[in-house]
């Protein structure tokens, strides 16, 4: 017994050792519409014997998103002196739920949401269906598999249209198949910017947070990551894209190049993450400090109405978590799902832009 035991651990070390010496690869396609060469295959792969420790990671990432949608929450509050509204809520017994914060019809926000949900289940079999379509759940097909997704959404919509709307989301997602022999698990996410009128200072300062926070991790992840979000964000029916980007990536279970050697695949990524997240409120409020005051006509409202009515249609249409939510059976909460969408938006027919 002792024998096997220490070749149990050799094997183990053995693996561990692989894993360091494994270089970053191409992360996962961005839904339906990135190219072929965004594919990453079926994620990242967890056998019986490490299920264990697995509770373990998801609480540690879900006390991180607390704390980050603590810290953004009071940024936003701070900088519009409006204190958030909080619900807590279930998605029933044993599957979850989440916390929702939410500013709206403040002094300089229409809305704000921030959302984090920590949820568990059954695949629905769109879901599932779409996964293994992507190479995400290659070999699950048909299975009866359970999930588990933990993940801080938000999307900001100033009151002033010369303040740019903002966009973020990071997630950890873990796939069980029905006999528990193994899970497959990965993040993905990103953030995004959304003006009505364009400020290069303000592109130049979103972007360059971005990239400083990527280059600590992969000095690749910029570059790929920025090109990958322009895909994504785009409005295939409009010929448009929705804003001027950020970073988005998904089905990412490689760790980065700078990763260092004592921290794991999944927890090197999740450091990734949270560091992103942690660039968002100092870079985002200060952006829009420097325009919530500035002047503007009623045509330069009804523009910003106009451009929130293309980001209705993307996130309706497109937008892979929105589309998750919907289709998330056992007591979905809509109101948490829609979050995103603003509190007002403009249609006109056969509008054209004036000079």
């Amino acid at each position: 017994q002792q024998q096997e035991e220490q070749q149990q651990e050799e094997q183990q070390q053995e693996e561990q050792q692989q894993r360091q010496r494994q270089p970053a690869s191409s992360v996962g396609r961005a839904g339906n519409r990135g190219p072929k060469r965004h594919r990453e295959g079926k994620g990242g792969l967890t056998h019986r014997g490490a299920m264990a420790a697995t509770e373990e990671v998801r609480q540690r990432w879900a006390n991180g998103l607390r704390k980050a949608q603590a810290r953004i929450t009071d940024a936003l509050a701070d900088l519009d002196g409006t204190p958030f509204r909080e619900d807590a809520w279930t998605r029933g017994e044993n599957h979850g739920g989440g916390w929702s914060r939410v500013l709206q019809d403040g002094n300089v926000f229409e809305k704000a949401g921030v959302n984090v949900s920590v949820v568990r289940g059954e695949l629905s079999p769109q879901a599932l269906k779409a996964m293994c379509a992507t190479g995400r759940l290659q070999g699950l097909d048909g299975r009866h598999c359970q999930f588990f997704a933990a993940g801080l959404s938000l999307v900001i919509h100033p009151k002033n249209p010369m303040a740019p709307t903002a966009h973020l989301n990071y997630r950890y997602f873990e796939v069980t198949d029905d006999e528990g022999e193994q899970a497959r698990w990965w993040v993905g996410g990103g953030a995004d910017l959304t003006p009505s009128y364009l400020f290069e200072e303000d592109a130049v300062d979103f972007h360059s947070a971005l990239k400083s926070a990527c280059d600590k991790h992969d000095d690749s992840y910029y570059g790929r990551f920025k090109q990958w979000c322009d895909e994504y964000f785009y409005i295939p029916h409009r010929k448009e894209s929705r804003g001027v980007g950020g970073i988005f990536f998904d089905d990412l279970c490689t760790r980065p190049a700078l990763a260092p050697a004592d921290r794991d695949d999944r927890d090197a990524l999740m450091d990734f993450c949270l560091e992103c997240l942690d660039t968002f409120a100092p870079t985002y409020t200060s952006i829009v400090r420097r325009r919530k005051d500035s002047p503007f006509t009623p045509v330069q409202k009804e523009w910003q109405q106009m451009r929130r009515g293309r980001y209705v249609e993307f996130n309706l249409m497109y937008d892979r978590g929105t589309k998750f939510g919907l289709n998330t059976p056992d007591n979905t909460r809509i109101e948490s799902v829609l979050m995103s969408l603003p509190l007002t938006a403009r249609w006109e027919y056969c509008h054209e832009v004036e000079e």
